[in-house]
């Protein structure tokens, strides 16, 4: 079977695959949505009682908080087993998955252990389930990612089918568990880079994006995970969009700025990585206490946002100002301790939070300065958070089409244009993923197909050229001479001083054969290859290995203009070679 599935032609081919893909990352992405669900009752429900929201696409089920206190138990808890199980089992499992599936495309041939897509999903339930600020989406991508890894290796097929099947299968994974099929499949080809698409990937993604949310929509529904939003879109409102791109803009540059810093803090603690997780989570734990919203995916309070209005925001005894001004901070901090410790989870679903939180800090300002153009609280919320995650993650054409996935409408798609542009503008080259690579020429996958080889695009025009020939009105004696001082046991053999012309090459054994009294002219010359002036070092070389020497002749217009050495090529070879080996500055570390 696998035969003949490599010879198929692409579409067929990949029709076929996409498919396998697709029935695996949908049942993949059903058998971890449950698996939350799950960990949320044994953790969170049954140390303390506490039920998180969820939101009206996935029962719409209230938040429920019977003894807060002990929040903290299930929380750490929930981060020394999922310290334990990464660790011990599959270290590369930790973090937010998706960047481990960009860093596998770019760097490791699309090569996922066998056993990560299941570590994976073990500790990314229980880190979600215990209460850690994560999300669902980036762990389904490295599941379904490392199916799909596993489906090419089952099928031995090659190298770059490896690739796109582990592309293929994170946007399965993701077009699936957030009900955004089209979105999941173009953010399959867009999120490898900060500025380039995987086009070779988009065909197969679409397909598989398709199978895997039909079959997990049959089992947990089709509507959008946020409901229906039919309210009309008001031009008015754009500059007030404009103004909420450019501030998450500069949110995404604080949220990359914490959570690798959190990252490398953590990196630097000389204690076993198994314990991390754990300290992470006390950190969380404390922030719970006071915003017991950051804990777990956050859609349920997401949609919360979306309906609010200054009346039916809950205040937890603090004033609602402080509550929204301060969410967003929380919810970053929280996020960066979670999983930048080792924890196991996503960054999607808290940047969603985080966008949607700002929305509705903006959306409440611009109401009560002018409630007659921001008549709705809504749309700020949902704009906002599509503007931070398409900035933050480097996808914005991704979320522009899965702002009418999430809401069932195309009526909020003119306010996310403005707003995703503006704050993938603002955060610059700054990214979540920092495996991805800023296009397809700086990736390796791609490097032999953008690159000219050094040799063909050095010129001989670009070189030093020296005079080291021999004229034929020269003794045998000084050749010799010449020779030893040049160490080289051969010489171009040049004629005039005007007009130069290539007449041959003599070797130190024909020097020794010749006369002491006669000339170089007296002798006879053997044949020897040249270069032409612009012709490239490739050649150059080619040329040096068929005169046995470590000098070209060049010519220009049929004169002699200089020789190329050795010794200068390889200079300007390793000076444009170390050159092109420096990381752009603008390169995110």
């Amino acid at each position: 079977m696998n035969l003949r599935i490599k010879n198929l032609e692409y579409f067929k081919k990949w029709l076929v695959l996409g498919i396998l893909i697709g029935v695996a990352a949908g049942v993949g992405a059903l058998l971890f949505y449950y698996a939350i669900v799950y960990a949320q009752d044994l953790f969170l429900g049954g140390i303390a009682g506490t039920q998180l929201p969820s939101s009206v696409g996935e029962g719409g089920q209230p938040f429920v908080q019977d003894n807060m206190l002990l929040v903290p138990i299930s929380l750490l808890l929930g981060g020394l087993l999922s310290g334990f199980l990464v660790y011990t089992f599959a270290p590369e499992a930790e973090g937010h998955g998706t960047d481990a599936m960009i860093d596998a495309f770019h760097n490791k041939d699309g090569k996922i252990r066998r056993r990560v897509p299941l570590i994976k999903a073990l500790a990314s339930a229980i880190t979600i389930g215990s209460g850690g600020s994560a999300g669902r989406e980036g762990p389904t991508a490295q599941i379904a990612a490392g199916i799909g890894a596993y489906i090419s290796d089952l099928l031995r097929l090659d190298s770059r089918d490896r690739r796109i099947a582990v592309l293929v299968g994170t946007g399965a994974g993701i077009g699936t568990i957030f009900k955004a099929p089209i979105g999941g499949a173009l953010l399959a080809v867009e999120v490898p880079y900060k500025r380039d698409f995987e086009t070779s990937a988009l065909f197969p993604a679409v397909v598989a994006s398709a199978v895997g949310y039909s079959i997990f929509g049959s089992i947990v529904g089709f509507q959008p995970i946020f409901g229906y939003y039919l309210q009309a879109f008001d031009p008015l409102n754009l500059p007030l969009y404009a103004v909420l791109g450019i501030v998450t803009g500069l949110f995404v540059i604080f949220y990359v700025g914490v959570f690798y810093r959190v990252q490398e803090a953590f990196r630097k603690l000389r204690i076993k990585n198994h314990i991390k997780p754990f300290l992470g989570a006390i950190v969380v734990a404390a922030i719970a206490m006071l915003f017991p919203e950051v804990m777990g995916v956050g859609y349920g309070w997401v949609q919360i946002f979306f309906n609010a209005t200054t009346q039916n925001l809950p205040t937890y005894g603090i004033p609602l100002i402080l509550i929204i001004v301060l969410m967003p901070f929380a919810k970053i901090f929280a996020t960066s301790f979670s999983i930048s410790s080792g924890g196991s989870g996503g960054v999607f679903a808290p940047g969603i939070f985080i966008g949607a939180s700002i929305g509705l800090m903006f959306g409440l300002l611009f109401h009560s300065v002018s409630p007659g153009i921001a008549t709705s609280i809504a749309p700020f919320v949902i704009v906002g958070a599509l503007a931070f995650m398409g900035a933050a993650g480097k996808v914005p054409i991704s979320v522009l089409l899965m702002v009418t996935e999430m809401t069932g409408s195309m009526q909020l798609l003119p306010a996310a244009m403005v707003a995703v542009a503006l704050s993938y503008l603002v955060s610059g080259d700054r990214t979540i993923y920092k495996s991805q690579v800023p296009t397809r020429r700086d990736s390796p996958v791609h490097m032999n197909e953008y690159s000219t080889p050094m040799l063909e695009s050095i010129k001989t025009s670009d070189l030093i050229l020296e005079d080291i020939s021999v004229r034929t009105t020269s003794s045998p004696g000084n050749a010799k001479r010449q020779m030893m001082e040049l160490g080289v046991h051969r010489l171009p053999v040049v004629s005039g001083e005007h007009v130069r012309r290539l007449l041959g090459g003599i070797s130190m054994e024909d020097l020794e054969r010749a006369r002491s009294g006669g000339s170089i002219a007296k002798l006879r010359l053997a044949k020897i290859a040249h270069v032409g002036y612009g012709d490239s070092a490739r050649k150059a070389f080619m040329v040096m290995a068929k005169n046995d020497s470590v000098w070209a002749p060049v010519l220009k217009d049929g004169t002699y203009v200089g020789t190329i050495t050795l010794e200068r090529l390889s200079a300007e070879y390793n000076r444009r070679f170390k050159k092109a080996r420096v990381v752009p500055s603008s390169h995110y570390r």
